[in-house]
């Protein structure tokens, strides 16, 4: 099946309220941003822009493949991988991904998750993968979640938005946007809604996987 979709994966905050950064918390035998890499492999994604920022040079550090990432494509587990870092990232989460959609040059969608929301299930990941609007949105029990699916005439749209504007959020672009443009994708998987920012919604989390 062709695709047209892009992972973008945000991990550029400092994590300070974890106390290491949330992408290398190990997970059972790997790093977590390996194991989220690992879920999107398993769909009809092919590409996949990691967005870093604060402490990128720990990513570095601990898995080296990434500082090759920023300059050229890096085949891991089928995907090609690109690393973009945000030199600003006290701006902001919405400034790291900006800094990502930058360098995406095509009309594809892009597909948003955030290092600390587990990405769900393939099977409801690829459902939200091949569900076409303006933009598409997990729901759990009528809570609404990440990933987020967005089109180009959307998310190029973010492109135009001053950093500091205080309407520079993902959210409130989104409520903008006619609700017959948005489509939400019913799924079972909870995780859509998880935040891990502590240790202890990280231990948590491990608890209710295992």
């Amino acid at each position: 099946m062709e695709n047209n979709t892009i992972f973008v994966l945000l991990a550029g905050g400092k994590s300070e309220r974890m106390g290491i950064d949330k992408g290398l918390l190990k997970y059972q035998h790997t790093f977590w941003i390996l194991e989220q890499l690992n879920r999107i492999s398993k769909t009809t994604i092919t590409e996949v822009h990691i967005g870093l920022g604060y402490n990128y040079q720990h990513y570095f550090n601990a898995i080296s493949w990434f500082k090759n990432a920023v300059n050229n494509f890096v085949n891991f587990q089928g995907l090609s991988i690109k690393v973009t870092i945000n030199q600003h990232p006290e701006q902001g989460s919405f400034s790291t991904l900006q800094t990502v959609l930058k360098t995406i040059d095509s009309n594809c969608y892009i597909l948003l998750n955030h290092i600390d929301i587990p990405i769900l299930n393939s099977n409801e990941l690829q459902q939200i993968i091949e569900t076409k609007n303006t933009v598409v949105i997990p729901n759990f029990e009528e809570k609404n979640g990440h990933p987020i699916k967005m089109d180009s005439s959307f998310w190029k749209q973010l492109l135009t938005l001053k950093v500091d504007d205080e309407n520079a959020r993902l959210d409130f672009q989104i409520k903008k946007i006619n609700p017959a443009k948005i489509s939400k994708v019913e799924v079972s998987d909870r995780d859509i809604l998880t935040n891990i920012n502590t240790k202890k919604d990280w231990i948590s989390f491990l608890n209710n996987t295992n």
